[in-house]
């Protein structure tokens, strides 16, 4: 009959196998964000961290206008879709691919009259 303790192969690799499982867990758990009626929300440092801007720079975003927020007591969050609103607006889309015909446009018209 074999013997199986903490130190046999197969025992070392299904630890291993659930250390492995618990971290991707945790992980999972500790980016979980609840979602309130289909919404989901930010707090102030996850949104300085995802439009790259200080804590001043939201601080003046708020107090301008320029940007939504929800303030209960101290604690100040964000809509996930209003900053999404906000990143649309003030998209600007690539125009270098239409240079070229820009150019061959304006070139039909002779302006050094």
């Amino acid at each position: 009959m074999e013997l199986i303790n903490k130190d046999t192969p197969q025992i070392k690799e299904f630890i291993s196998s659930l250390d492995s499982m618990l971290n991707g867990i945790e992980s999972i758990v500790k980016h979980y964000k609840p979602h309130l009626n289909g919404e989901r929300f930010l707090s102030n440092n996850e949104v300085s961290k995802k439009l790259n801007v200080s804590l001043r720079t939201l601080q003046e975003w708020r107090d301008t206008g320029l940007i939504p927020f929800i303030q209960i007591k101290g604690k100040i969050i964000y809509r996930q879709s209003d900053i999404d609103k906000l990143l649309q607006k003030h998209y600007f889309e690539s125009w270098k691919e239409y240079l070229p015909s820009l150019k061959h446009c304006f070139s039909e018209f002779n302006l050094n009259h």
